[in-house]
């Protein structure tokens, strides 16, 4: 095909003017070219770490224009497997109980956290909630106490959860192994208040913030109620692991919990590596305490969170991304 002398002259002008005249290209900001996506292991689907997880990743993701930071929320088996994951690499931060984050970061407590020995590259960004032990039983099952989960069927956490790691350290303090119950089934937390009613199991652990889905079927669909965890060898637990505070569930939350329910738990917090770029934790942690407000309103265990509380419990050192930016607004020196 042959080209018009017209096109020709088109073409060439539009070449000289461009050597002449180059066409301005808008530069990236530093932190937009290195742009960061970051994943944040939470729990189960029905669990508090799932949605919590999922409102930091959207504040995190609301200011990405201007810090070039992407995240998102991957549902995992919550508290171990997200501090496995963190120190593989796999996860770029995570949600952890406070308890489990303390075993990993010295290497002690659970067999799995001795044999690998402490992870000194864990850095906290900051707490979050209060959790609580919490034990749901069927009312026709008479388990009024904690020591009445002897002989019953009794689901004691999936492998790989806070769940299951509190559980089994709060056997000990009792004496008792899985051959204790006369089941103790590993369900994931989306399947215990189904096997609950469905009277397959008599009773379920769930280390968590309140209100919680769980809690609210189980509660909502059969005969159950919030078992007291307390008592002298819960005294002496508490004593000898001091980052599991005294806690309440509190009455009123669940049909046929009316009252008040004394236990205890550690904390939630946001978990990572000291291999996170210190500009991308300082990021993170800007984008919720700037929008805590916001925050607080993505889901009701949020509602009474302070900044204050939110640099306390945690029992791994803070990522200096995030001591940055304490330091800049006051909150810490």
């Amino acid at each position: 095909m042959r080209i018009s002398r017209l096109a020709k002259w088109i073409g060439a002008s539009a070449l000289a003017a461009l050597l002449v005249f180059p066409v301005a290209v808008p530069k990236l900001s530093s932190i937009a070219q290195a742009a960061e996506y970051v994943t944040i292991g939470t729990g189960g689907i029905t669990g508090v770490y799932y949605p919590v997880g999922g409102a930091i990743s959207r504040l995190v993701n609301k200011g990405s224009k201007q810090h070039g930071i992407r995240a998102t929320v991957e549902s995992t088996g919550a508290s171990v497997f997200n501090v496995n994951a963190i120190r593989s690499g796999d996860l770029s931060m995570g949600i952890v109980q406070t308890d489990t984050q303390y075993y990993a970061y010295t290497g002690t407590g659970p067999e799995q956290f001795v044999k690998a020995g402490p992870d000194t590259k864990m850095r906290a960004l900051f707490s979050l909630y209060a959790e609580a032990f919490t034990v749901m039983a069927r009312d026709d099952a008479n388990i009024s106490t904690f020591k009445d989960l002897a002989g019953k069927r009794v689901n004691i956490g999936d492998p790989g959860s806070g769940n299951r790691s509190t559980m089994e350290l709060l056997m000990k303090e009792y004496g008792w192994t899985e051959d204790t119950f006369k089941i103790a089934t590993d369900l994931k937390p989306a399947e215990m208040a189904g096997a609950l009613c469905d009277d397959k199991i008599d009773a379920y652990i769930y280390v968590v913030g309140h209100p919680n889905a769980s809690f609210k079927e189980a509660s909502s669909t059969c005969e159950s109620h919030i078992v007291p965890v307390e008592g002298p060898e819960v005294d002496a637990f508490v004593e000898k692991h001091n980052f599991f505070p005294r806690a309440t569930v509190p009455g009123g939350l669940y049909k046929g919990t009316d009252n008040n329910v004394p236990t205890f738990g550690p904390k939630a917090s946001l978990l990572t590596s000291s291999d996170l770029p210190d500009e991308v934790a300082y990021q993170v942690v800007k984008a919720v305490f700037e929008n805590l407000d916001e925050f607080k309103k993505l889901h009701p265990v949020l509602e009474n969170i302070t900044p204050e509380e939110m640099l306390q419990g945690n029992t791994a050192p803070f990522h200096p991304g995030a001591v940055r930016y304490f330091k800049e607004v006051g909150l810490m020196q």
